[in-house]
């Protein structure tokens, strides 16, 4: 999986794609992964994707009720951000110095 904890990463696709900035305009969604799951394919992103959970009290100080949390989202329908251009771009892989180190398609700048 290309896409790592810590990366920031843009909404390609979903009903959070665009959020609305201080003037009303639609922007692209971004935001950090904050875990990542590679088996599954999917990645979980700070503010994005918020489903409510019901949660039972277990006990007097424990207090149940609906939490608000964030659900992961499938790594396809993420793509980082360059560092250099502030864009979406690709990821690649080249060999630099005999290690193999990820970079963005768009400007060429390593990531790692």
């Amino acid at each position: 999986m290309r896409i790592r904890v810590g990366d920031n990463v843009a909404i390609m696709s979903g009903k959070d794609k665009f959020t609305k900035d201080k003037k009303g305009n639609k922007v692209r969604t971004t935001g950090q992964v904050i875990k990542a799951f590679p088996k599954e394919n999917k990645v979980v992103v700070r503010g994005v994707n918020i489903v409510k959970k019901h949660k039972r009290a277990t006990s007097q100080e424990d207090k149940g009720g609906i939490m608000e949390q964030e659900a992961p989202i499938h790594v396809s329908n993420v793509m980082i951000i360059c560092p250099k251009t502030n864009l979406p771009t690709r990821i690649g892989y080249k060999t630099v110095d005999g290690k193999k180190v990820r970079y963005a398609k768009r400007s060429g700048e390593i990531l790692d």
